[in-house]
């Protein structure tokens, strides 16, 4: 019986509620909004299976995987397709082929009012919603149970997410399923709760006195592809930036990400894909429109395979993995020393509370602010 005694030793993929054939465990979420199993134990025979299928570890399955990954350099040769996207259109490429082989996609969409959760695609059209950055942790309640009713109807399926995800959905599906199955992930810096994006949003209307119609996390086409900024539309116009700054400040993250256990090559996928930051390493060319610039990792023989298929669809380069590293491809990432106090204070006053006291909106937030941009103009 799977039992989580400290929420760092649980990243939320739901792959032991997924496996158990009694369905005695149930995703929980907690303050924030980050989901756990709870076990019902009238329904559980200790049968142990949830805690086999738990990849979540040092030990993860890397059975597949070549000595090393097989890096690129790509950009989709449609620039529509690039300004379209987050870096440079990779996952476009591959997902193409595999929904023109008649396969279904898996990422990351929207459901109700701008919720962050997984689904499935079956058209090109489906599959555009899962473009672009999504920093929130996504629902995948019930999709891993999808994805396997869809490889034993004998679909090729390609899943796109997180290490943490793509590590257990390919524990849970079994060696004979996996062979239809592609699973593709990123470089990931970490994921805020669910609740905290849901409560900035509601935060941001009230703020405007207006519902939002769009959201877009990283605005490439307004900001450029190097700034990570956010634009929102609203049914009465206008705009705000916010939410990025409260990301990298690591404060509304899953505990599980300060000990990710899939920061580095061995990748728990086929594919991996991110930005390439520093790309001129490998060519000072490539990017020089700097419209975006994909970094894509062969981790498998069945990911080389796959993207040898696809790769005429794009400009590729080798690339040297010691050119590659980033920071998130060697150690996760620091969570802030306020985290804790940060749950402490929704808990009390929810969102705004929060943030204010934590100094990430408000007169906190704007001192900072001003003080970076003296130092970045006193560097001039």
């Amino acid at each position: 019986m799977i039992r989580i005694e400290n929420p760092k030793d649980c990243c939320g993929c739901t792959a032991c509620a997924s496996v158990c054939p009694h369905d005695a465990i149930t995703m929980k979420p907690d303050a924030l909004g980050f989901l756990y199993p709870r076990v019902d134990e009238s329904k559980c025979v200790g049968c142990g299976l949830c805690e086999k299928v738990c990849q979540f570890n040092d030990n993860y399955d890397r059975s597949l995987n070549l000595p090393q990954p097989i890096a690129y350099a790509a950009r989709h040769k449609d620039i529509n397709e690039v300004m379209k996207s987050r870096s440079g259109a990779a996952f476009v490429a591959i997902s193409d082929y595999i929904l023109e082989q008649g396969g279904v996609v898996y990422g990351v969409g929207y459901k109700d009012h701008f919720r962050v959760a997984h689904k499935r695609a079956a058209t090109k059209e489906e599959r555009d919603e899962f473009r672009g950055s999504k920093y929130v942790q996504s629902d995948l309640t019930g999709v891993f149970r999808q994805v396997r009713e869809d490889l034993k109807s004998g679909l090729t399926v390609l899943f796109s997410g997180t290490p943490c995800q793509t590590s257990g959905l390919n524990t849970f599906v079994g060696k004979k399923l996996r062979e239809n199955l592609y699973l593709v992930d990123i470089v990931c810096h970490g994921v805020p709760g669910p609740y905290i994006w849901r409560d900035y949003l509601a935060y941001l209307e009230k703020k405007h006195a207006s519902k939002i119609t769009y959201v877009n996390f990283r605005d490439k086409e307004l900001y450029g592809w190097k700034a990570h900024k956010e634009t929102f539309k609203f049914e009465n116009g206008g705009g705000k930036i916010n939410f990025t700054y409260l990301f990298y400040q690591h404060i509304m993250f899953r505990y599980s990400c300060g000990v990710c256990h899939f920061t580095n090559l061995q990748r728990p996928s086929d594919v991996t894909i991110a930005d390439y930051w520093g790309w001129q390493r490998t060519d000072p060319d490539f990017n020089a429109d700097d419209k975006g610039c994909s970094l894509v990792l062969c981790n498998t023989e069945k990911g080389r395979k796959l993207f040898e298929v696809v790769k005429d669809r794009m400009d590729t380069i080798p690339a040297e993995l010691a050119n590659v590293m980033q920071t998130h491809l060697s150690k996760p990432s620091n969570v802030h020393p306020k985290r804790m106090d940060f749950e402490r204070y929704y808990v009390k006053g929810g969102f705004e509370y929060a943030a204010r006291k934590t100094g990430m909106i408000g007169w906190r937030y704007t001192l900072t602010m001003l003080k970076k941009r003296l130092k970045k103009q006193m560097r001039k």
